[in-house]
Protein backbone atom coordinates (compact mmCIF):
# COMPACT_ATOMS: atom_id res chain seq x y z
CA UNK A 1 0.00 0.00 0.00
CA UNK A 2 0.91 3.89 -1.07
CA UNK A 3 1.69 5.93 1.81
CA UNK A 4 0.08 9.30 1.22
CA UNK A 5 2.32 12.43 -0.11
CA UNK A 6 3.13 14.58 2.61
CA UNK A 7 4.68 17.08 0.83
CA UNK A 8 1.59 19.79 0.87
CA UNK A 9 2.99 20.19 4.36
CA UNK A 10 5.34 22.09 2.78
CA UNK A 11 3.42 25.13 1.57
CA UNK A 12 2.67 26.19 5.30
CA UNK A 13 5.38 28.97 5.09
CA UNK A 14 5.01 30.42 8.87
CA UNK A 15 6.01 26.72 10.15
CA UNK A 16 8.78 26.10 8.36
CA UNK A 17 9.93 29.00 9.41
CA UNK A 18 9.50 27.96 13.02
CA UNK A 19 11.22 24.88 12.28
CA UNK A 20 14.37 26.64 10.75
CA UNK A 21 14.23 28.75 13.80
CA UNK A 22 14.04 25.56 16.03
CA UNK A 23 16.71 24.22 13.75
CA UNK A 24 18.97 27.42 13.93
CA UNK A 25 18.90 26.68 17.83
CA UNK A 26 19.86 23.35 17.85
CA UNK A 27 22.37 24.49 15.65
CA UNK A 28 24.09 26.44 18.63
CA UNK A 29 24.80 23.94 20.68
CA UNK A 30 27.41 23.24 18.14
CA UNK A 31 30.00 25.23 18.97
CA UNK A 32 30.04 24.40 22.67
CA UNK A 33 30.06 20.43 22.05
CA UNK A 34 33.44 21.84 19.80
CA UNK A 35 34.94 23.48 23.01
CA UNK A 36 34.09 20.45 24.91
CA UNK A 37 36.08 18.64 22.96
CA UNK A 38 38.59 21.02 22.17
CA UNK A 39 38.88 21.21 26.03
CA UNK A 40 38.91 17.40 26.57
CA UNK A 41 42.31 17.31 23.54
CA UNK A 42 44.48 20.20 24.92
CA UNK A 43 43.91 18.99 28.72
CA UNK A 44 45.00 15.28 27.29
CA UNK A 45 47.87 16.86 25.66
CA UNK A 46 48.61 18.94 28.88
CA UNK A 47 48.74 15.47 30.70
CA UNK A 48 50.48 13.14 28.48
CA UNK A 49 53.67 16.57 28.70
CA UNK A 50 53.48 16.75 32.07
CA UNK A 51 53.40 13.24 32.38
CA UNK A 52 56.17 12.83 30.32
CA UNK A 53 57.90 15.51 31.90
CA UNK A 54 57.75 13.78 35.12
CA UNK A 55 58.66 10.30 33.57
CA UNK A 56 61.77 11.52 31.70
CA UNK A 57 63.08 13.56 35.06
CA UNK A 58 62.78 10.77 37.94
CA UNK A 59 64.44 8.43 35.20
CA UNK A 60 67.18 10.33 34.44
CA UNK A 61 67.60 10.57 37.93
CA UNK A 62 67.62 7.22 39.09
CA UNK A 63 69.63 6.59 36.42
CA UNK A 64 71.86 9.06 37.56
CA UNK A 65 71.97 7.41 40.93
CA UNK A 66 72.73 4.07 39.72
CA UNK A 67 75.76 4.70 37.70
CA UNK A 68 77.02 6.82 40.81
CA UNK A 69 76.25 4.09 42.90
CA UNK A 70 78.37 1.53 40.69
CA UNK A 71 80.95 4.43 40.14
CA UNK A 72 81.14 4.68 44.15
CA UNK A 73 80.99 0.72 44.88
CA UNK A 74 84.01 0.22 41.95
CA UNK A 75 85.91 3.15 43.59
CA UNK A 76 85.61 1.93 47.22
CA UNK A 77 87.22 -1.15 45.31
CA UNK A 78 89.81 0.16 43.70
CA UNK A 79 90.81 2.08 47.11
CA UNK A 80 90.88 -0.99 48.71
CA UNK A 81 93.40 -2.59 46.50
CA UNK A 82 95.43 0.64 47.25
CA UNK A 83 95.26 -0.10 51.04
CA UNK A 84 96.19 -3.70 50.14
CA UNK A 85 99.00 -2.74 48.11
CA UNK A 86 100.04 -0.03 50.32
CA UNK A 87 100.13 -3.02 53.13
CA UNK A 88 102.62 -5.32 50.65
CA UNK A 89 99.54 -7.67 50.99
CA UNK A 90 98.84 -7.42 46.89
CA UNK A 91 101.29 -10.47 46.05
CA UNK A 92 99.81 -13.03 47.99
CA UNK A 93 96.89 -12.22 50.04
CA UNK A 94 96.80 -15.78 50.99
CA UNK A 95 100.54 -16.00 52.43
CA UNK A 96 99.71 -16.73 56.33
CA UNK A 97 101.76 -13.57 57.41
CA UNK A 98 99.15 -11.60 55.18
CA UNK A 99 96.26 -13.11 56.06
CA UNK A 100 95.09 -11.97 59.43
CA UNK A 101 95.20 -8.10 58.10
CA UNK A 102 93.98 -9.06 54.72
CA UNK A 103 90.94 -10.66 56.68
CA UNK A 104 90.71 -7.65 58.94
CA UNK A 105 90.23 -5.34 55.95
CA UNK A 106 87.93 -6.89 54.03
CA UNK A 107 85.50 -6.86 57.63
CA UNK A 108 86.06 -3.97 57.84
CA UNK A 109 85.08 -3.00 54.34
CA UNK A 110 81.90 -4.99 54.89
CA UNK A 111 80.82 -3.21 58.09
CA UNK A 112 81.76 0.33 56.41
CA UNK A 113 79.53 0.14 53.42
CA UNK A 114 75.99 -1.63 54.35
CA UNK A 115 75.65 -2.24 50.25
CA UNK A 116 78.41 -5.00 50.24
CA UNK A 117 77.18 -8.66 51.53
CA UNK A 118 80.31 -10.45 50.98
CA UNK A 119 83.62 -9.74 49.50
CA UNK A 120 86.46 -11.45 49.26
CA UNK A 121 90.68 -10.94 47.81
CA UNK A 122 92.24 -14.30 46.14
CA UNK A 123 95.18 -14.86 44.86
CA UNK A 124 96.34 -16.06 41.71
CA UNK A 125 95.09 -19.83 42.83
CA UNK A 126 91.82 -18.40 44.09
CA UNK A 127 92.64 -19.27 47.45
CA UNK A 128 92.81 -16.46 49.82
CA UNK A 129 90.35 -15.04 52.55
CA UNK A 130 86.45 -13.18 52.51
CA UNK A 131 84.00 -11.52 55.07
CA UNK A 132 80.67 -10.91 54.84
CA UNK A 133 77.07 -12.05 56.03
CA UNK A 134 76.64 -14.68 53.20
CA UNK A 135 78.43 -17.66 52.11
CA UNK A 136 79.48 -17.88 48.69
CA UNK A 137 80.21 -21.29 48.44
CA UNK A 138 76.54 -22.00 49.78
CA UNK A 139 75.05 -20.50 46.94
CA UNK A 140 76.08 -22.27 43.38
CA UNK A 141 75.18 -19.52 41.39
CA UNK A 142 77.41 -16.67 43.85
CA UNK A 143 79.87 -18.94 43.35
CA UNK A 144 79.63 -19.95 39.66
CA UNK A 145 79.56 -15.80 39.32
CA UNK A 146 82.56 -15.21 41.17
CA UNK A 147 84.45 -17.67 38.42
CA UNK A 148 83.27 -15.51 36.34
CA UNK A 149 84.80 -12.56 37.69
CA UNK A 150 88.01 -14.51 38.78
CA UNK A 151 88.56 -15.38 34.88
CA UNK A 152 87.90 -11.22 33.58
CA UNK A 153 90.49 -10.33 36.53
CA UNK A 154 92.75 -13.00 34.89
CA UNK A 155 92.64 -10.56 31.88
CA UNK A 156 93.06 -7.45 34.08
CA UNK A 157 89.46 -6.12 33.22
CA UNK A 158 86.89 -4.90 36.19
CA UNK A 159 84.06 -7.11 36.12
CA UNK A 160 80.16 -6.56 36.95
CA UNK A 161 77.89 -9.34 36.74
CA UNK A 162 74.07 -9.58 35.07
CA UNK A 163 71.92 -8.57 38.30
CA UNK A 164 70.58 -12.13 40.19
CA UNK A 165 68.48 -13.52 43.39
CA UNK A 166 69.52 -13.99 46.63
CA UNK A 167 68.20 -16.91 48.07
CA UNK A 168 65.86 -16.91 50.28
CA UNK A 169 64.74 -13.72 49.95
CA UNK A 170 65.28 -13.25 45.76
CA UNK A 171 67.03 -10.05 46.96
CA UNK A 172 68.13 -8.22 43.78
CA UNK A 173 72.22 -8.64 43.73
CA UNK A 174 75.32 -8.27 41.57
CA UNK A 175 79.13 -9.31 41.50
CA UNK A 176 81.91 -6.66 41.06
CA UNK A 177 85.66 -7.11 41.06
CA UNK A 178 88.86 -5.72 40.44
CA UNK A 179 91.99 -7.59 39.46
CA UNK A 180 94.90 -7.25 41.66
CA UNK A 181 98.34 -6.93 40.16
CA UNK A 182 101.83 -6.40 40.75
CA UNK A 183 104.09 -4.77 38.58
CA UNK A 184 102.31 -5.49 35.77
CA UNK A 185 101.22 -8.95 36.62
CA UNK A 186 97.83 -10.74 37.92
CA UNK A 187 98.26 -11.91 41.29
CA UNK A 188 94.70 -11.85 42.34
CA UNK A 189 91.21 -10.48 42.38
CA UNK A 190 89.49 -8.36 44.92
CA UNK A 191 85.19 -9.06 44.84
CA UNK A 192 82.21 -8.47 46.22
CA UNK A 193 78.60 -9.62 46.19
CA UNK A 194 76.92 -5.82 46.27
CA UNK A 195 73.15 -5.45 47.22
CA UNK A 196 70.74 -3.77 45.17
CA UNK A 197 68.07 -2.95 48.11
CA UNK A 198 69.05 0.60 47.61
CA UNK A 199 68.31 0.80 44.02
CA UNK A 200 64.32 -1.53 44.96
CA UNK A 201 64.26 1.33 47.71
CA UNK A 202 65.14 4.17 45.47
CA UNK A 203 62.28 2.79 43.07
CA UNK A 204 59.73 1.91 45.53
CA UNK A 205 60.08 5.34 46.34
CA UNK A 206 59.33 6.93 43.03
CA UNK A 207 57.37 4.31 41.76
CA UNK A 208 53.65 6.25 43.39
CA UNK A 209 50.26 7.16 42.16
CA UNK A 210 50.06 4.06 40.03
CA UNK A 211 53.63 4.98 38.47
CA UNK A 212 56.09 2.05 38.15
CA UNK A 213 59.67 2.14 38.18
CA UNK A 214 62.20 -0.48 37.46
CA UNK A 215 65.53 -1.38 36.07
CA UNK A 216 65.97 -3.71 32.87
CA UNK A 217 68.66 -4.92 31.16
CA UNK A 218 69.71 -5.07 27.58
CA UNK A 219 67.91 -8.57 27.19
CA UNK A 220 64.67 -7.34 28.65
CA UNK A 221 65.23 -8.90 32.36
CA UNK A 222 64.37 -6.99 34.79
CA UNK A 223 67.81 -6.10 37.39
CA UNK A 224 65.40 -4.72 39.80
CA UNK A 225 61.75 -4.07 40.00
CA UNK A 226 59.56 -1.76 42.71
CA UNK A 227 57.24 -4.88 43.01
CA UNK A 228 60.00 -7.65 44.74
CA UNK A 229 57.25 -9.84 45.41
CA UNK A 230 56.26 -10.62 41.80
CA UNK A 231 58.87 -9.38 39.48
CA UNK A 232 62.71 -11.03 40.79
CA UNK A 233 65.78 -10.31 38.92
CA UNK A 234 65.96 -12.41 35.79
CA UNK A 235 62.36 -12.47 35.06
CA UNK A 236 62.10 -11.73 31.09
CA UNK A 237 59.64 -8.82 30.23
CA UNK A 238 60.82 -7.90 26.45
CA UNK A 239 57.52 -9.64 25.09
CA UNK A 240 55.36 -8.19 28.05
CA UNK A 241 56.62 -4.15 27.64
CA UNK A 242 57.01 -2.42 24.73
CA UNK A 243 58.72 0.44 26.33
CA UNK A 244 61.33 -2.40 26.64
CA UNK A 245 61.33 -3.78 22.84
CA UNK A 246 61.94 0.08 22.34
CA UNK A 247 64.82 0.03 24.42
CA UNK A 248 66.10 -3.25 22.98
CA UNK A 249 66.29 -1.92 19.44
CA UNK A 250 68.47 0.93 20.67
CA UNK A 251 72.66 0.92 20.18
CA UNK A 252 73.83 -0.23 23.69
CA UNK A 253 76.11 2.89 23.69
CA UNK A 254 73.66 5.56 23.59
CA UNK A 255 72.54 7.88 26.22
CA UNK A 256 69.01 8.67 26.11
CA UNK A 257 65.53 8.98 27.48
CA UNK A 258 62.28 8.47 25.69
CA UNK A 259 59.02 8.11 25.90
CA UNK A 260 55.94 6.26 24.45
CA UNK A 261 52.19 5.53 24.10
CA UNK A 262 51.20 2.24 23.76
CA UNK A 263 48.26 -0.24 24.71
CA UNK A 264 49.18 -2.59 27.53
CA UNK A 265 46.80 -5.99 26.72
CA UNK A 266 45.21 -7.62 30.04
CA UNK A 267 44.32 -11.45 31.21
CA UNK A 268 41.01 -12.97 31.32
CA UNK A 269 39.60 -11.06 28.24
CA UNK A 270 39.82 -7.31 30.48
CA UNK A 271 39.97 -4.17 28.35
CA UNK A 272 43.07 -3.17 27.05
CA UNK A 273 45.00 -0.51 29.45
CA UNK A 274 46.48 2.86 27.75
CA UNK A 275 49.59 3.35 29.12
CA UNK A 276 52.81 6.29 28.64
CA UNK A 277 55.92 4.74 29.46
CA UNK A 278 59.56 5.82 29.55
CA UNK A 279 63.24 4.71 29.75
CA UNK A 280 66.39 6.32 30.53
CA UNK A 281 69.28 4.09 28.93
CA UNK A 282 72.65 3.59 31.06
CA UNK A 283 75.15 2.36 28.62
CA UNK A 284 77.94 1.59 31.01
CA UNK A 285 75.82 -1.14 32.08
CA UNK A 286 73.36 -1.95 29.17
CA UNK A 287 70.54 -1.15 31.56
CA UNK A 288 67.77 1.24 31.24
CA UNK A 289 65.42 2.41 34.31
CA UNK A 290 61.86 2.19 32.71
CA UNK A 291 58.53 3.62 33.69
CA UNK A 292 54.95 3.50 32.94
CA UNK A 293 51.99 4.28 34.04
CA UNK A 294 47.93 4.51 33.02
CA UNK A 295 46.51 7.54 31.38
CA UNK A 296 43.46 6.31 32.97
CA UNK A 297 45.14 6.66 36.64
CA UNK A 298 47.03 9.75 35.55
CA UNK A 299 43.58 11.08 34.33
CA UNK A 300 42.45 10.95 37.86
CA UNK A 301 45.17 12.06 39.66
CA UNK A 302 45.44 15.47 37.30
CA UNK A 303 41.50 15.67 37.78
CA UNK A 304 41.01 15.74 33.57
CA UNK A 305 37.81 13.47 34.98
CA UNK A 306 36.21 15.82 37.02
CA UNK A 307 37.27 18.58 34.34
CA UNK A 308 35.21 16.29 31.84
CA UNK A 309 32.52 15.95 34.19
CA UNK A 310 31.83 19.59 34.81
CA UNK A 311 32.33 20.15 30.80
CA UNK A 312 29.89 17.78 29.89
CA UNK A 313 27.16 18.70 32.47
CA UNK A 314 27.56 22.07 31.31
CA UNK A 315 26.71 21.06 27.58
CA UNK A 316 24.09 19.14 28.84
CA UNK A 317 22.36 20.95 30.26
CA UNK A 318 22.83 23.70 27.69
CA UNK A 319 21.39 20.86 25.42
CA UNK A 320 18.45 20.48 27.53
CA UNK A 321 17.26 23.87 27.62
CA UNK A 322 18.12 24.36 23.45
CA UNK A 323 15.49 20.96 23.26
CA UNK A 324 13.39 22.42 25.39
CA UNK A 325 13.12 25.80 23.34
CA UNK A 326 13.05 23.96 20.36
CA UNK A 327 10.33 21.46 21.16
CA UNK A 328 7.90 24.54 22.29
CA UNK A 329 8.99 26.03 18.31
CA UNK A 330 7.86 22.74 16.71
CA UNK A 331 5.47 21.95 18.88
CA UNK A 332 2.14 23.20 17.08
CA UNK A 333 3.15 21.70 13.54
CA UNK A 334 4.48 18.43 14.92
CA UNK A 335 1.40 17.26 17.06
CA UNK A 336 -1.20 17.68 13.57
CA UNK A 337 1.78 15.53 11.62
CA UNK A 338 2.40 13.09 14.65
CA UNK A 339 -1.35 12.12 14.10
CA UNK A 340 -1.34 11.73 10.47
CA UNK A 341 2.02 9.52 10.80
CA UNK A 342 0.47 7.27 13.40
CA UNK A 343 -2.62 6.71 11.30
CA UNK A 344 -0.79 5.97 8.06
CA UNK A 345 1.74 3.40 10.15
CA UNK A 346 -1.52 1.91 11.62
CA UNK A 347 -2.75 1.30 7.88
CA UNK A 348 0.06 -0.05 6.88
CA UNK A 349 0.10 -2.98 9.96
CA UNK A 350 -3.66 -3.51 7.73
CA UNK A 351 -5.53 -1.38 11.00
CA UNK A 352 -7.41 -0.41 8.00
CA UNK A 353 -10.05 1.46 10.67
CA UNK A 354 -7.75 4.16 11.93
CA UNK A 355 -8.80 7.57 11.02
CA UNK A 356 -6.68 11.09 11.99
CA UNK A 357 -8.21 13.47 14.00
CA UNK A 358 -8.81 17.11 11.43
CA UNK A 359 -7.39 19.11 13.77
CA UNK A 360 -4.38 22.34 13.05
CA UNK A 361 -4.15 24.44 10.17
CA UNK A 362 -6.02 24.57 7.11
CA UNK A 363 -3.30 22.84 4.81
CA UNK A 364 -3.12 20.01 7.43
CA UNK A 365 -7.05 19.99 8.12
CA UNK A 366 -7.36 19.47 4.45
CA UNK A 367 -5.12 16.84 4.67
CA UNK A 368 -6.36 15.11 6.92
CA UNK A 369 -10.13 15.15 5.61
CA UNK A 370 -8.28 13.58 2.25
CA UNK A 371 -6.51 11.14 3.95
CA UNK A 372 -9.32 9.76 5.79
CA UNK A 373 -11.41 9.22 2.84
CA UNK A 374 -8.67 7.34 1.50
CA UNK A 375 -8.69 5.48 4.55
CA UNK A 376 -12.62 5.03 4.08
CA UNK A 377 -11.89 3.29 0.16
CA UNK A 378 -9.29 1.54 1.31
CA UNK A 379 -10.91 -0.37 3.98
CA UNK A 380 -13.46 -0.82 2.12
CA UNK A 381 -11.60 -2.35 -1.18
CA UNK A 382 -9.62 -4.62 1.34
CA UNK A 383 -12.95 -5.87 2.67
CA UNK A 384 -13.93 -7.63 -0.80
CA UNK A 385 -10.22 -8.38 -1.19
CA UNK A 386 -10.34 -10.65 1.99
CA UNK A 387 -14.12 -11.93 1.53
CA UNK A 388 -12.83 -13.00 -2.65
CA UNK A 389 -9.46 -14.57 -0.99
CA UNK A 390 -11.65 -16.60 1.38
CA UNK A 391 -13.67 -17.26 -1.22
CA UNK A 392 -10.71 -18.75 -3.47
CA UNK A 393 -9.74 -20.61 -0.44
CA UNK A 394 -12.57 -22.80 0.90
CA UNK A 395 -12.97 -23.42 -3.57
CA UNK A 396 -9.69 -24.39 -3.20
CA UNK A 397 -10.03 -26.15 -0.21
CA UNK A 398 -13.55 -27.94 -1.27
CA UNK A 399 -11.19 -29.02 -4.71
CA UNK A 400 -8.54 -30.76 -2.65
CA UNK A 401 -11.91 -32.36 -0.47
CA UNK A 402 -13.36 -33.86 -3.87
CA UNK A 403 -10.38 -34.90 -5.42
CA UNK A 404 -9.72 -37.03 -1.99
CA UNK A 405 -13.42 -38.13 -1.78
CA UNK A 406 -12.61 -39.11 -5.44
CA UNK A 407 -9.89 -41.16 -4.55
CA UNK A 408 -11.14 -42.97 -1.58
CA UNK A 409 -14.40 -43.77 -4.00
CA UNK A 410 -12.02 -46.09 -5.86
CA UNK A 411 -12.16 -48.56 -2.99
CA UNK A 412 -15.21 -49.09 -1.07
CA UNK A 413 -12.25 -49.86 2.22
CA UNK A 414 -10.80 -47.41 2.01
CA UNK A 415 -14.19 -44.78 2.21
CA UNK A 416 -13.25 -41.76 4.36
CA UNK A 417 -10.09 -42.63 4.55
CA UNK A 418 -7.75 -39.31 3.43
CA UNK A 419 -10.40 -37.74 5.38
CA UNK A 420 -9.43 -39.38 8.94
CA UNK A 421 -5.91 -39.63 7.94
CA UNK A 422 -6.00 -35.69 7.82
CA UNK A 423 -7.88 -35.63 11.22
CA UNK A 424 -5.48 -37.56 12.97
CA UNK A 425 -2.27 -35.34 10.94
CA UNK A 426 -3.45 -32.35 11.94
CA UNK A 427 -4.04 -33.73 15.95
CA UNK A 428 -0.63 -35.54 15.75
CA UNK A 429 0.87 -31.87 14.76
CA UNK A 430 -0.97 -30.04 17.25
CA UNK A 431 0.20 -32.50 19.68
CA UNK A 432 4.14 -31.27 18.37
CA UNK A 433 3.39 -28.06 18.46
CA UNK A 434 3.38 -27.08 14.98
CA UNK A 435 2.52 -23.79 13.95
CA UNK A 436 -0.55 -22.69 12.41
CA UNK A 437 0.60 -22.52 9.00
CA UNK A 438 2.23 -25.99 9.65
CA UNK A 439 -0.57 -27.63 10.24
CA UNK A 440 -2.89 -26.28 7.40
CA UNK A 441 0.44 -27.82 5.20
CA UNK A 442 0.25 -31.41 6.61
CA UNK A 443 -3.35 -31.19 6.75
CA UNK A 444 -3.76 -30.79 2.84
CA UNK A 445 -1.09 -32.93 2.69
CA UNK A 446 -3.16 -35.72 4.15
CA UNK A 447 -6.02 -34.96 2.12
CA UNK A 448 -4.11 -35.64 -0.84
CA UNK A 449 -1.58 -38.34 0.41
CA UNK A 450 -2.97 -41.12 -1.69
CA UNK A 451 -3.75 -39.11 -4.91
CA UNK A 452 -1.19 -40.98 -6.84
CA UNK A 453 -3.68 -44.00 -6.75
CA UNK A 454 -5.37 -42.49 -9.46
CA UNK A 455 -2.73 -43.83 -11.64
CA UNK A 456 -2.80 -47.88 -10.05
CA UNK A 457 -4.46 -50.31 -12.04
CA UNK A 458 -8.07 -51.14 -10.38
CA UNK A 459 -6.90 -54.69 -10.62
CA UNK A 460 -4.20 -54.03 -7.92
CA UNK A 461 -5.38 -51.37 -6.48
CA UNK A 462 -9.03 -53.23 -5.21
CA UNK A 463 -7.48 -56.61 -4.96
CA UNK A 464 -9.00 -58.58 -1.99
CA UNK A 465 -5.82 -61.01 -1.55
CA UNK A 466 -2.62 -60.49 -0.62
CA UNK A 467 -0.62 -58.68 -3.32
CA UNK A 468 2.49 -60.33 -4.82
CA UNK A 469 5.68 -58.56 -5.18
CA UNK A 470 5.33 -56.93 -8.92
CA UNK A 471 2.08 -56.04 -8.00
CA UNK A 472 3.26 -54.52 -4.69
CA UNK A 473 6.09 -52.55 -6.77
CA UNK A 474 2.94 -50.93 -8.97
CA UNK A 475 1.89 -50.31 -5.91
CA UNK A 476 4.38 -47.99 -4.30
CA UNK A 477 4.66 -46.13 -7.48
CA UNK A 478 1.44 -44.38 -6.20
CA UNK A 479 3.89 -41.84 -3.90
CA UNK A 480 5.88 -40.75 -6.99
CA UNK A 481 2.74 -40.40 -8.97
CA UNK A 482 1.06 -38.41 -6.52
CA UNK A 483 3.77 -35.89 -6.22
CA UNK A 484 3.97 -35.55 -9.92
CA UNK A 485 0.55 -35.26 -10.35
CA UNK A 486 0.19 -31.91 -7.71
CA UNK A 487 3.48 -30.97 -8.96
CA UNK A 488 2.23 -28.20 -11.54
CA UNK A 489 -0.28 -26.71 -8.82
CA UNK A 490 2.26 -24.02 -7.59
CA UNK A 491 0.39 -23.37 -4.49
CA UNK A 492 1.03 -27.51 -3.81
CA UNK A 493 4.43 -27.07 -3.72
CA UNK A 494 5.13 -26.75 0.08
CA UNK A 495 3.15 -30.01 0.31
CA UNK A 496 4.65 -32.24 -2.14
CA UNK A 497 6.77 -34.00 0.42
CA UNK A 498 3.68 -35.25 2.51
CA UNK A 499 2.53 -36.66 -0.59
CA UNK A 500 5.72 -38.31 -1.92
CA UNK A 501 7.26 -39.35 1.26
CA UNK A 502 5.04 -40.77 3.71
CA UNK A 503 6.06 -44.23 2.77
CA UNK A 504 9.49 -42.88 4.35
CA UNK A 505 11.17 -45.30 7.25
CA UNK A 506 12.98 -43.86 10.04
CA UNK A 507 15.49 -46.51 9.25
CA UNK A 508 16.05 -45.69 5.63
CA UNK A 509 13.93 -49.10 4.40
CA UNK A 510 11.14 -47.49 3.13
CA UNK A 511 10.05 -45.57 -0.57
CA UNK A 512 10.04 -44.90 -2.72
CA UNK A 513 13.74 -43.53 -1.89
CA UNK A 514 15.17 -44.95 1.04
CA UNK A 515 15.53 -41.61 3.09
CA UNK A 516 16.45 -42.39 6.49
CA UNK A 517 15.94 -40.47 10.00
CA UNK A 518 16.03 -36.46 9.54
CA UNK A 519 16.12 -36.45 5.70
CA UNK A 520 12.41 -37.54 5.78
CA UNK A 521 10.11 -34.62 6.88
CA UNK A 522 8.20 -34.07 9.51
CA UNK A 523 5.17 -33.51 7.44
CA UNK A 524 5.77 -37.09 6.21
CA UNK A 525 6.56 -38.42 9.45
CA UNK A 526 3.25 -37.84 10.77
CA UNK A 527 1.38 -38.29 7.87
CA UNK A 528 3.03 -42.03 7.56
CA UNK A 529 1.69 -42.56 11.72
CA UNK A 530 -1.46 -41.29 11.06
CA UNK A 531 -2.12 -43.31 7.63
CA UNK A 532 -0.84 -47.05 9.20
CA UNK A 533 -3.20 -46.09 12.46
CA UNK A 534 -6.63 -45.68 10.15
CA UNK A 535 -5.56 -48.99 8.33
CA UNK A 536 -5.50 -50.65 11.32
CA UNK A 537 -8.47 -49.38 12.57
CA UNK A 538 -10.49 -49.93 9.86
CA UNK A 539 -11.70 -53.67 8.20
CA UNK A 540 -9.29 -54.16 4.92
CA UNK A 541 -9.82 -56.90 2.59
CA UNK A 542 -6.86 -58.74 4.33
CA UNK A 543 -8.22 -57.85 7.73
CA UNK A 544 -10.37 -56.70 10.12
CA UNK A 545 -9.89 -53.42 11.90
CA UNK A 546 -8.14 -53.90 15.26
CA UNK A 547 -8.69 -52.40 18.51
CA UNK A 548 -7.16 -48.92 19.01
CA UNK A 549 -5.11 -50.29 22.16
CA UNK A 550 -4.00 -52.87 20.28
CA UNK A 551 -3.13 -50.59 17.41
CA UNK A 552 -1.22 -48.57 19.03
CA UNK A 553 1.03 -50.84 20.78
CA UNK A 554 1.82 -52.16 17.26
CA UNK A 555 2.50 -48.51 16.19
CA UNK A 556 4.88 -48.52 19.60
CA UNK A 557 6.78 -51.58 18.04
CA UNK A 558 7.79 -49.87 15.40
CA UNK A 559 8.99 -46.57 16.50
CA UNK A 560 13.06 -45.74 15.88
CA UNK A 561 12.58 -48.30 13.00
CA UNK A 562 9.18 -47.22 10.70
CA UNK A 563 8.20 -44.20 12.79
CA UNK A 564 9.46 -41.11 14.42
CA UNK A 565 9.49 -42.00 18.12
CA UNK A 566 8.47 -38.47 18.74
CA UNK A 567 5.29 -38.49 16.38
CA UNK A 568 4.30 -41.75 17.94
CA UNK A 569 4.38 -40.43 21.14
CA UNK A 570 2.61 -37.62 20.10
CA UNK A 571 -0.37 -40.01 18.88
CA UNK A 572 -0.41 -42.15 22.00
CA UNK A 573 -0.87 -38.81 24.29
CA UNK A 574 -3.67 -37.31 21.99
CA UNK A 575 -5.82 -40.99 22.39
CA UNK A 576 -4.64 -41.28 26.03
CA UNK A 577 -6.16 -37.62 26.59
CA UNK A 578 -9.30 -37.98 24.86
CA UNK A 579 -8.39 -35.77 21.50
CA UNK A 580 -8.46 -38.80 19.71
CA UNK A 581 -11.65 -41.54 19.29
CA UNK A 582 -12.92 -43.78 16.70
CA UNK A 583 -16.17 -44.55 16.18
CA UNK A 584 -17.22 -46.49 13.37
CA UNK A 585 -15.75 -44.46 10.44
CA UNK A 586 -16.30 -40.98 12.45
CA UNK A 587 -13.26 -39.55 13.62
CA UNK A 588 -14.06 -36.90 17.11
CA UNK A 589 -11.84 -33.99 17.54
Amino acid sequence: MQIPDLKPLGTRRLKILWIVLAALLLVSIAPLWLYHREVLRLSEEKLQDTERVQQQEIARAIAGEILQFQSNLHEELATQRQFMALGGWIDDVNDPAHAPPVSRLLQSIVESNLNILYVTAVNRQARGESAGSIRADKDPFVDATLKRAFTASIQQVNFVSEPFALQPNNRPALVMSVPLFSAGQFTGMLAAVVSLDRVVARLQDASTHDRIFFVADIHGRIVAHANTNEMIPGFDVSQTSPVIQKFKELPQELRTTATIRFVQPQKDGKRPVEMIGTYSTIPALRWAVVAQRSMEQARIDAGVDDLTREALRFVLGATFVALLFGYLFALGITQPIQSLVASTRAMSRAEFHERVEVSGAAEISELGETFNNMANDIERHVEHLKQAAQENHDLFLGSIRMLSAAIDEKDPYTRGHSGRVAKYSLIIGEGLGLEPDDLERVRIAALLHDVGKIGVDDRVLKKPGQLTAEEFDLMKQHTIKGANIMRPVAKLNDVLPGIELHHERIDGKGYPYGLPGDQIPMMARIIAVADTFDAMTTNRPYQSAMEVDYALERIRSFAETKFDPAVVAALESAIHAGRLRISATLVEV
